[in-house]
């Protein structure tokens, strides 16, 4: 058994990296819960644990292609751990530098979003799947970062350099982002896209990439990086962490993250430089930038 969770793993990272960190989730009574209590504890990072009496925490088999190295999650969710907005507490965001958010529980998300909005806290999004209530929750949030496939499953647009901006326009983020596995990232800040390929690594497992990646970005917010570094350092943790089984396989020190960086190999270009430029002027054509 090993632990995971989307917001939990970052949280892990960001600890690991020197930043505090807080968590807030929902497990069962059951061994699994007592596990990822235990694991969080050992991380030091501040948890509050909601536990479900009667429930079973969120569990998942993962299976790794050898080849491919990419995975199929096969997971299980007793609805009695879903976050409820009475299980929330407010003084848990106040006083955060950022909040991170994920796509589950999306009612106690938006709360917690909502909430950091007043504080002026700003909010980045961990966004796989669409599901019910994900629009009222991107309201709030500030930069969302999704899979490559999350912005077709809410626009219906196939082509991310026409959904990126649609999403970015309609929910007034300042940027609007998509990974691509392998090949890096991809974002869209209202003016330009900005790509950043991937780094070349022996990956074994590609599980709690993207979890690396939020963690990464949530650290190089706090630290003020400019955009083009932060990109680069995302998808350099993330590249490392799938050189190791599982979804904190190899959460790098900041010393090996910068040494990947500035010694590894980059992946080939998702997209050419003028089909960049070409759609960045289509979507400006569409409306100006808004800036919340």
């Amino acid at each position: 058994m090993k632990p995971g969770g989307q917001v939990a793993s970052a949280m892990v990272a960001c600890r690991r990296w020197g930043l505090r960190a807080r968590y807030v989730g929902k497990v069962g009574d059951d061994a699994a819960g007592k596990f990822q209590r235990e694991e969080m504890a050992r991380e030091d990072v501040e948890a509050h644990w909601i536990k479900a009496r009667e429930s079973r925490s969120q569990s998942a088999f993962i299976l790794v292609d050898e080849k491919s190295t990419e995975r199929t999650v096969l997971w299980n969710r007793d609805p009695r751990i879903a976050l409820r907005l009475k299980d929330l507490r407010r003084e848990w965001i106040r006083g955060a530098r950022v909040l991170l958010v994920d796509g589950h529980d999306t009612a106690a998300a938006t709360r917690a979003a909502r909430w950091a909005r007043e504080e002026r806290i700003p909010i980045l999004g961990d966004f796989d799947n669409c599901y019910p209530g994900i629009e009222a929750l991107l309201e709030y949030v500030d930069f969302p970062i999704t899979s490559r496939d999350f912005p077709e499953r809410l626009t219906g647009e196939k082509d991310l350099l026409q959904s990126l901006p649609k999403i970015f326009s309609k929910f007034k983020c300042h940027l609007m982002a998509a990974t691509l596995g392998p090949l890096g990232v991809i974002a869209w800040d209202g003016v330009r896209f900005i790509l950043c390929p991937g780094f070349r690594v022996k990956a074994v497992d590609t599980t709690g990439a993207g979890d690396i990646f939020h963690g990464a970005f949530l650290y190089a917010m706090v630290r003020g990086m400019v955009l083009e570094e932060t990109l680069e350092f995302c998808c350099a943790a993330a590249a490392l962490n799938c050189t190791a089984v599982g979804a904190r396989g190899r959460i790098a020190t900041l010393r090996e993250i910068e040494n990947l960086r500035q010694r590894s190999a980059r992946s080939e270009r998702a997209f050419e430089s003028k089909a960049l430029a070409s759609a960045a002027r289509a979507a400006s054509l569409q409306g100006p930038r808004k800036v919340k």
